[in-house]
C-alpha cells in the first residue's frame, strides 16, 4: 500500500477525531477492520488490550500500531505524524490566541469552558471504572488503589506518578514475589526532579508521555501541581483553559501538554513538550510492535496494570477537587453544575458540553459578570 494512503487516512482521523480515545478507536476500527480489512477484528481487539497495558496515550499507540501493521516502520512515522500534527497545530494556535490579548467574549468562553472541566474529570473516571473493576482480581484492592490515586491527586500532586508506580508494583508483588518491591522503590524515590526551565518542562512531559495510565485525562493530575503550583507557568484559570482546549480539539487529548509547554517557553516549549510526550509511544510501537500479542499475554504487565489502572482512575476522579477549587468566580460554579448535569444525567458528549459551557461563559461575561483572575 502506498504511503500516500496512510498519510491521507491517518490525517483524516487526526482532523476529525474530536472526543478523545473512544472516537479514535471507532474511526480506526471502521478504517482498518471494516472498510479496508487491513486487520482482523480479533487482532484489532488484541491491539487495544495490548495498548492499554502500556503507559502513555493508548489511542495514539493504537493508531501507531495500525499504521505499523499496514506499512511497517515507515508507516508508523508517516501515520503517526498525520494523526498527531493536525490537532497539535490547532491547539498551539488556540494557545497563542488565548494567552495573548483575546477579546472579552473569548476570555468569557475560556472561563466558561474551564469551569466545566471538573465535571469532565468525574464523568471520565466513572466511565472507566466499571470495566476496570470487572477485571479486578480483588474488589477491595481495586478500591484501595483507586482511593490511593484520588488521595494523591488531592494532596501530593507532583508525586502522583510514584503512587501510580507503587500501586502497580504492589500488585506485582502480591501476585508474584514480595521481594521485588523493596529493591525497586528506593530507586524510584531517588529520582531527581529538575528545579525549573526546559529541564522541568521535559520532566513534566516525560511523566505525561511515559508514566500515565487509564486514558488521556490522567495527564491532568500529573500536570496540574507542576504547571500551576511548582513552576507557575500557568494560573489556575489558565490551566483550566488548557485542559478545555485539549478536550475540544481533534487528535490525542494528551496534546494538552503542548499548551503547558507554550505557556512555559513559547512555541518552542510547546513543540518540545509535544515531541517528548509522544516519543515513548513511537518507541513502543517501532521496537515492540511484533511483540504486542506477547505483551497482552505477559502476566507481569497485566499485574502491574491491575494496580496502576485503578489508581489512575482514582487520580482522574480526585483531580475534580483541585480543578473545582481553581474556579475564581461564583458564576463558574453554576456553569460547572450545568456541565455536570449534561454529562452525568443527560449523557451528552464532552465536546458539546464544553462548547455550551464556553458559550454560557461568553454570555455571562458580556452581560457584566467578572472574569476570574
Amino acid at each position: 500500500m502506498r504511503l500516500q494512503t496512510v498519510l491521507r487516512e491517518w490525517g483524516r482521523i487526526g482532523c476529525i477525531g474530536f472526543g478523545g480515545p473512544p472516537t479514535h478507536i471507532v474511526l480506526l476500527r471502521a478504517l482498518c477492520v471494516e472498510r479496508r480489512r487491513w486487520l482482523g477484528a480479533s487482532e484489532f481487539e488484541d491491539a487495544i488490550a495490548a495498548c492499554n497495558l502500556l503507559p502513555g496515550p493508548a489511542s495514539t499507540q493504537l493508531a501507531l500500531y495500525c499504521a505499523w501493521r499496514v506499512r511497517g516502520r515507515v508507516g508508523v512515522l508517516v501515520g503517526g505524524a498525520a494523526f498527531i500534527l493536525p490537532g497539535l497545530i490547532v491547539i498551539l494556535g488556540l494557545a497563542a490566541f488565548f494567552f495573548g490579548s483575546p477579546p472579552l467574549w473569548a476570555r468569557g468562553a475560556a472561563a466558561g469552558a474551564g469551569a466545566g472541566v471538573a465535571a469532565v474529570a468525574v464523568q471520565t473516571a466513572l466511565s472507566l471504572a466499571p470495566e476496570s473493576r470487572k477485571r479486578a482480581r480483588s474488589r477491595l484492592r481495586w478500591l484501595l488503589y483507586a482511593l490511593a490515586g484520588a488521595a494523591a491527586t488531592a494532596t501530593i500532586g507532583p508525586w502522583l506518578v510514584l503512587v501510580l508506580l507503587s500501586c502497580g508494583l504492589v500488585e506485582i508483588a502480591l501476585q508474584t514475589v514480595w521481594g521485588r518491591l523493596h529493591t525497586v522503590m528506593p530507586a524510584l524515590l531517588a529520582v531527581a526532579v529538575p528545579s525549573g526551565g526546559l529541564g522541568a518542562l521535559a520532566w513534566v512531559a516525560i511523566k505525561v508521555g511515559a508514566l500515565s495510565y487509564g486514558g488521556g485525562f490522567v495527564i491532568i493530575p500529573l500536570m496540574q501541581a507542576d504547571a500551576v503550583n511548582r513552576y507557575h507557568w500557568l494560573t489556575s484559570g489558565q490551566f483550566l483553559n488548557a485542559v478545555a482546549l485539549g478536550q475540544v480539539t481533534p487528535g490525542p487529548v494528551v496534546q494538552t501538554v503542548a499548551v503547558v509547554g507554550y505557556a512555559a517557553a513559547g512555541l518552542g516549549g510547546g513543540l518540545l513538550a509535544a515531541l517528548i510526550v509522544f516519543t515513548p509511544s513511537f518507541a513502543f510501537v517501532l521496537l515492540g510492535g511484533p511483540r504486542f500479542q506477547q505483551l497482552r499475554d505477559n502476566r507481569t504487565a497485566r499485574n502491574f496494570l491491575a494496580g496502576a489502572g485503578p489508581a489512575a482512575i482514582g487520580a482522574i476522579l480526585g483531580s475534580a477537587i483541585p480543578l473545582a477549587r481553581a474556579l475564581g468566580e461564583p458564576w463558574q460554579y453554576g456553569v460547572l453544575a450545568g456541565a455536570a448535569l449534561l454529562l452525568l444525567v443527560f449523557r451528552k458528549g464532552v465536546v458539546l458540553t464544553l462548547l455550551l459551557a464556553g458559550a454560557a461563559g461568553t454570555v455571562i461575561v458580556l452581560v457584566g459578570a467578572h472574569l476570574p483572575h
